[in-house]
């Protein structure tokens, strides 16, 4: 089992940076494809970000793709996501996840454990 804990959320103007980390208790974290998440108010969680366990795959959601860079660090058992150009409609609450599965997920049904989460908040 892991537990995942998320930082770096807050408030940023449009066309700003955030750098979101989620850090992993336990000394399996290697072992996981990890992903990122968000959900906006009476929105669906989305997809934006997966990366399999050695870092070499990644895979993007549309809507975030070419802004944000998911990346971690085994060492630290810490996954990012670096998010570039925000806009309003990025303000969500975002989660990280991991997901015991080969390759990268995209389907948030694939993942066993999740954060509790961190708002982003984007102002035009």
């Amino acid at each position: 089992q892991v537990q995942l804990v998320e930082s770096g959320g807050g408030l940023v103007q449009a066309g700003g940076s955030l750098r979101l980390s989620c850090a992993a208790s336990g000394r399996t974290f290697s072992t996981y494809v990890m992903g990122w998440f968000r959900q906006a108010p009476g929105k669906e969680r989305e997809f934006l970000a997966a990366i399999n366990w050695s870092g070499i795959i990644t895979g993007y959601g549309d809507s975030v793709k070419g802004r944000f860079t998911i990346s971690r660090d085994n060492a630290r058992n810490t996954m990012y996501l670096q998010m570039n150009n925000l806009k309003p409609e990025d303000t969500a609450v975002y989660s990280c996840a991991a997901a015991r599965t080969t390759g990268i997920a995209v389907d948030r049904s694939l993942y066993d454990f999740w954060g509790q989460g961190t708002q982003v908040t984007v102002s035009a």
